[in-house]
């Protein structure tokens, strides 16, 4: 007998896993070589211990210590139910390690639950794999030289926008920007400092608007804003502003002081608008403006 379990042991032990068994106080009776491994802990300093008892203590992503309510051995050994989850153990040197961990209640002859096992495998890859996955595609939806939304996350924002107003009634105005006569300063001052001029308009715009509002460079020297829930006047408000500020800036260069000044047009979301439509409609009035002699807005709802 002593044989067979020394066998099974020795399986165990040469899994990459973290494997421990507990009874039904949650007291650690197995710990295998691969829980040392991860976790840093010997089998000689766990075995007796309760699993809480400053060991593996796990928390779940929002920081919530798991073993005094919610803990997943606790739970299996209540309704005989498997787990999977994925948390974050606490290492010998005080570090979080995220893991992955199985959950399973442990059987006696009779099936009365006498215990759970946890197996528990080393998730930092796929933490971090799953973190750059997220970061790529945070750097895809970004343009490139301003660092504010590109146009294909202008397009989902504004579709985004006109699916909450037909469905929820959630209105929001919509403003298409263009600098003026940027050919000229690209042809005067060169490429560099038209870029400069670019960043230094998509700066402006975003940081004069509220937190909850989208500002994206549509292409070239062309932005499209999105502001939710304000009223036609709010929205005139703060075309106005933002003409006016930036037309307020000056970029220093060896050739001299450069500046520029924006053409906007504007709009509110009406009913039976589709991102087609509201599209049109503000680019309309941008050449309407462009028309009345440059750095003005042209606001109208239909």
């Amino acid at each position: 007998m002593n044989g067979s379990i020394d066998f099974y042991k020795s399986l165990l032990d040469n899994l990459f896993d973290g494997i421990y068994f507990v009874d039904r106080q949650r007291k650690i009776t197995y710990w295998n070589k691969g829980a040392e491994q991860i976790s840093g802990f010997t089998e000689e300093e766990v075995i007796g211990r309760w699993c809480g008892d400053k060991i593996l203590m796990h928390v779940n992503e929002e920081g919530k210590l798991l073993c005094d309510t919610d803990c997943p051995l606790l739970k299996v050994m209540a309704d005989g139910e498997p787990i999977e989850a994925e948390v974050y153990l606490h290492h010998k040197e005080e570090y979080r390690v995220p893991v992955r961990i199985r959950v399973k209640p442990i059987k006696d002859e009779k099936g009365e639950i006498v215990g759970a096992m946890e197996v528990f495998s080393d998730n930092t890859f796929s933490v971090a794999a799953r973190r750059r996955i997220e970061e790529l595609k945070r750097l895809a939806d970004r343009d490139s030289l301003t660092r504010i939304g590109n146009r294909r996350f202008s397009e989902v924002n504004l579709s985004a926008a006109i699916k909450d107003y037909q469905q929820h009634g959630e209105s929001f105005g919509l403003l298409f920007i263009d600098v003026d006569r940027f050919k000229h300063v690209n042809d005067t001052y060169g490429h560099l400092v038209g870029d400069q001029m670019l960043k230094v308009v998509a700066d402006t715009l975003r940081y004069s608007l509220r937190a909850n509002d989208y500002v994206g460079r549509w292409g070239g020297e062309e932005f499209l804003i999105i502001l939710y829930q304000l009223s036609e006047k709010q929205l005139h408000t703060i075309a106005e502003k933002l003409r006016n500020l930036v037309e307020k800036n000056t970029l220093f260069t060896e050739k001299g002081e450069v500046g520029v000044t924006v053409s906007i047009g504007g709009t509110l979301v009406q009913p039976g608008d589709t991102v087609k439509t509201i599209l049109e409609r503000v680019d309309m009035l941008l050449y309407q403006s462009k028309m009345n002699g440059k750095n003005c807005i042209t606001i109208r709802l239909s």
